[in-house]
């Protein structure tokens, strides 16, 4: 395992299985403090962890707590970040200064991004990444998450972007930047909480060995971006796009309406479509999230057997 900055803890299974070569899956932690409710957070935390372990791969959820960065959660942090009010949501240009005032922060697939990269973690399991927000040609509202997989090599299995986002410009953001898109045995690219997008795959493949291959094939080409993965939500636990395009624009309305901006807006938007959707949006995220660590520890494993 590659030396770290002395503000950095790496759990023992962790830092064991990064010195042994064994599959790592990397997870973040703002879905704990800022993408669900208590206790809502900590039981969909723990399980994906369970899922990933049982899937043949160590989990390492990724936050600051106090001003650390920890590779690995105990329980106990898993629960503090679950509970408090107060955690900052942390992207790449917030890290330094939740390390250096000490605070506790939730990682954003951004910063997730970065953090496993420097502790050596190669593929990291998410619910939907952040991208071009909807609007964008008036707010500028561009998510870190893309300009963070355009250098950093990190593979992140998600269930697409957000589909509260302009996901047709999303696409074209990735494509400039050199991003490769793949989609898990699709041939449309997903929306979230719904398998179809309307929006065709940009590339498709069908197992997660062909996917390790193309990712090590993307390092041996000396690519230094990350790769998306995109794996669509199951069928029996989506919510069609037909249902969910009148929920989203109406919260986005509100939110337009009522000033929301900046950080605050995914957060708002999620909290108000699980209420719109009378939480059904939200056990879709939950159902999202574990069926993506699955196949990220699958990717994991393979891509350990053939580094």
């Amino acid at each position: 395992m590659r030396e770290l900055p002395e503000y950095f803890d790496v759990a023992a299974d962790v830092a064991n299985a990064l010195s042994s070569g064994a599959p790592v899956v990397a997870l973040e932690s703002t879905i704990v403090s800022h993408g669900m409710p208590y206790p809502e957070n900590l039981e969909t935390a723990l399980a994906v962890e369970r899922i990933v372990r049982k899937s043949g791969a160590v989990p390492a959820t990724i936050a600051v707590v106090g001003g650390r960065v920890k590779i690995g959660l105990s329980e106990d942090e898993l629960e503090r970040l679950g509970r408090a009010s107060d955690v900052l949501k942390l992207s790449r240009a917030d890290l330094p200064h939740a390390v250096a005032s000490r605070h506790d922060g939730a990682t954003t697939v951004a910063a997730t991004m970065l953090l496993a990269d420097l502790a050596g973690v190669r593929v990291f399991a998410t619910g939907g990444i952040g991208g071009v927000h909807r609007g964008s040609e008036r707010t500028l509202d561009i998510s870190a998450d893309l300009y963070e997989l355009a250098r950093t090599p990190v593979t992140v299995i998600c269930a697409g972007a957000k589909a509260l986002l302009d996901l047709p410009g999303t696409l074209e953001v990735l494509e400039t930047l050199g991003v490769p898109a793949i989609v898990y045995r699709s041939d449309e690219f997903p929306a979230f909480w719904s398998r179809e997008s309307g929006l065709p795959a940009p590339l498709r493949y069908d197992s997660a060995a062909e996917i390790a291959r193309f990712v090590q094939t993307q390092r041996t080409l000396g690519l230094r971006s990350g790769a998306l993965v995109a794996n669509p939500i199951e069928a029996a636990d989506e919510i069609p796009r037909s249902e969910m395009e009148p929920c989203i624009a109406a919260a986005a309305a509100e939110a337009q309406e009522a000033g929301i901006r900046g950080k605050a807006v995914t957060p708002w938007l999620l909290e108000r479509i699980g209420r719109l959707t009378s939480g059904r949006s939200l056990a879709a995220n939950v159902a999202l999230v574990k069926n993506n660590a699955r196949l990220a520890a699958e990717i994991a494993a393979f891509m350990a057997n053939t580094a």
